[in-house]
């Protein structure tokens, strides 16, 4: 044993030969077992000129084009299937012109917008956790559940060609602990990556992100549970912008990620006043996920067990988050997930939940809300409030939301809803077997007699949270 490193580095090729390594004898990862309950909340996205709203539910994704006023039909070219199983992330990029989506069946496609056609199909060697795209078209980011990174390179005439089985390349690494979200700066020049682990990492995206390592610009460390989501904000006259993230604290917090600074904190479970007892303590639910308006002042933000939105007021010069205002729905409506259009008044809201136990050929029900004007000034107190369109009033009407909530038995909606609502209250999370990958691994790495990489698990309890923690190691021999 002549070397031994702390595996930190910034190239995704240590963090992929891990992973390799530790799939190849009997499925040793537990991201592969199906131990674990399968629940994927509902995902809404929206065009950023609302030209479109796409939903994704179990494996299915629903499209309603609003410029034409009908439903949409995806056209797979790729060659590829398919999605098979839950889909877990879904965005739009590049200024509209790209759609990707993701998921446990271990394939991310590249839809062009003009024609809904898939134009590329990747398989990923894990189940995606998260996807971003570059917002000049040129890249596309998903990270695994393992923790690594992959980069797709797409080529200008991506939305013309259609490809199949193009190989990612792995750009960096969180290392054994799941990533919840990547985002693109508005720049292009950084990626920030949020964990389980309570980590945002910031890191430095060059104009030729392949051509050596990629070098962490900081770290934004100051959450006290997992990290749910992300948002960039540019307002003008700051140079670098600012990141805002919510997580399982039950907080939202304002940083100046080039630097890595926490600016401000709004404890958001505490002023909604959503305080659980769980029976050995109390506690806050957790920020599900959070979208900001344009220029970076409103922050819209569901938290689970709240049958509504949060919105917060941010000023940048004062460095401040406060409450503005809690948009209320209605009763036994969560939403799981947010989205707005980059010009329009309007925050898309959804809720609804897959899990492993429904039948494929089951259409799951969702529900839309949306609420118009959420970020219009509030610096003067005239009446003014933002309003929740009823049915009638969404763009699209009912010929939209038919769609995009599906078309159940009416008798079982309310009943799958419900299932839905509680399911989404208490999301599970991927749990791993680390005294039994620890001990497979020894077993594997005893039988090798060539040079290879072994990763060693030191796993400890951190007393404060209960929780399993394990640092890992890079050791040639």
């Amino acid at each position: 044993m002549d070397e031994s490193a702390e595996i930190v580095s910034d190239g995704g090729h240590e963090a992929a030969a891990a992973a390799a390594i530790m799939d190849t004898e009997n499925g040793l990862v537990e991201e592969e077992k199906n131990t674990d309950v399968k629940v994927a909340p509902a995902l809404i996205s929206v065009h950023p000129f609302e030209k479109s709203v796409v939903v994704a539910v179990g494996s299915e994704l629903r499209l309603f084009d609003l410029e034409g006023d009908c439903s949409v039909s995806l056209k797979d070219d790729s060659g590829g299937p398919f999605h098979s199983d839950a889909i877990r992330a879904i965005t739009f990029g590049a200024k509209g012109r790209l759609f990707v989506s993701a998921g446990d069946d271990k394939l991310v496609k590249i839809w062009a917008t003009s024609s809904w056609h898939c134009a590329r199909s990747v398989s990923a060697d894990k189940r995606v956790s998260a996807v971003a795209i570059s917002h000049n078209g040129k890249y596309v980011a998903f990270a695994d559940k393992f923790g690594v990174i992959w980069l797709i390179t797409l080529d200008e005439d991506d939305a013309n060609r259609s490809k199949v089985d193009n190989k990612a390349v792995p750009i960096l690494g969180h290392y054994c602990s799941i990533v919840t979200r990547l985002e693109f700066s508005p720049d292009d020049r950084f990626i920030a990556s949020s964990d389980r682990d309570f980590k945002i990492r910031i890191t430095a995206f060059p104009k030729r992100p392949l051509k050596g390592a990629l070098e962490i610009q900081s770290f934004c460390l100051g959450h006290k549970d997992y990290v749910s989501c992300l948002s960039f904000a540019h307002p003008l006259g700051y140079d670098h912008g600012f990141l805002f993230s919510g997580g399982g604290d039950s907080t939202v917090r304002l940083w100046d990620f080039f630097s890595g600074l926490l600016l401000a904190t709004c404890e958001v479970g505490a002023k909604a006043e959503l305080l659980q007892s769980t029976g050995t303590k109390d506690s806050y639910p957790p920020v599900t996920d959070l979208c900001s308006s344009f220029d970076g002042t409103i922050i819209a933000v569901a938290i689970q067990s709240l049958h509504g939105i949060v919105l917060l007021n941010c000023d940048f010069s004062d460095r401040t988050l406060s409450v503005a205002k809690v948009v209320t729905l209605e009763e036994n409506y969560f939403p799981t997930s947010l989205a707005s259009s980059t010009f329009t008044q309007r925050m898309w809201t959804i809720m609804g939940a897959s899990n492993h136990l429904t039948p494929s050929t089951t259409q799951l029900p969702t529900r839309i809300r949306v609420i118009s004007g959420y970020c219009k000034d509030r610096s003067n107190d005239n009446g003014y409030g933002p309003t929740v369109l009823e049915d009638s009033e969404v763009p699209g009407s009912q010929k939209l939301l038919s769609h995009l909530q599906g078309s159940p038995d009416v008798t079982k909606e309310d009943t799958a809803l419900a299932a839905a609502a509680e399911a989404v209250k208490d999301m599970p999370t991927v749990a791993f077997d680390h005294e039994r990958l620890l001990s497979d691994l020894l077993l594997f790495s005893g039988s090798n007699l060539a040079v290879f990489v072994a990763l060693i698990f030191s796993v400890l309890h951190s007393k404060a949270k209960g929780k399993l923690i394990f640092t890992c190691k890079a050791i040639k021999y």
